[in-house]
């Protein structure tokens, strides 16, 4: 494992703490209670990555679900690099490693996400992985404004597939 490359795999309770970190320190994504990233990473550990630099510490990560109600899709919930860490890839490197791994183990051929209109980081992030699955990106809105009773901007959806094992379209 070098800084340049680190280390994929799933979080562990123990990361809980440098999630949280990382997502406050982002500015850009919401910031959930410490509470829910341990949680995360203890209930969610098989639909979510952690990238890990030097002596194991995590520089960035990936959180995502299988929807109940559709369990071949994988829902993403957040995706934040560490700042030392941004423009290298990794967040693109986790998504793929992460698809990869959750197709492997349940099957989910479909990857969903939401971002807010302003989120041009994200927005090139999946369009970016869309496209190097060569699969379709649907956008809509899931979520308007009038939704959220804080001032919180809407929440395109993302729909991104059908998705194989090897990213070819079905």
């Amino acid at each position: 494992m070098t800084e340049e490359e680190p280390e994929l795999g799933p979080p562990r309770v123990a990361d809980g703490a440098e999630l949280w970190r990382i997502a406050r320190d982002s500015r850009t994504l919401d910031l959930n209670s410490s509470y829910s990233y341990l949680l995360w990473c203890r209930d969610f550990a098989e639909t979510s990555i952690v990238a890990r630099g030097p002596g194991g510490r995590p520089v960035a990560f990936v959180t995502g679900y299988l929807r109940p109600d559709a369990p071949g899709t994988l829902l993403v919930w957040q995706v934040a690099v560490d700042a030392a860490y941004r423009g290298r890839g990794l967040a693109g490197r986790m998504l793929d490693a992460l698809g990869a791994r959750v197709r492997a183990a349940s099957g989910a051929h479909r990857l969903e996400t939401t971002i807010t209109p302003d989120n041009t980081a994200s927005d090139r992030l999946f369009t970016a992985y869309a496209r190097r699955h060569g699969v379709p990106l649907v956008r809509e809105v899931l979520f308007e404004d009038r939704h959220f009773p804080d001032g919180h901007q809407a929440e395109l959806l993302y729909r991104i597939g059908p998705l194989t094992s090897t990213g070819e379209k079905l």
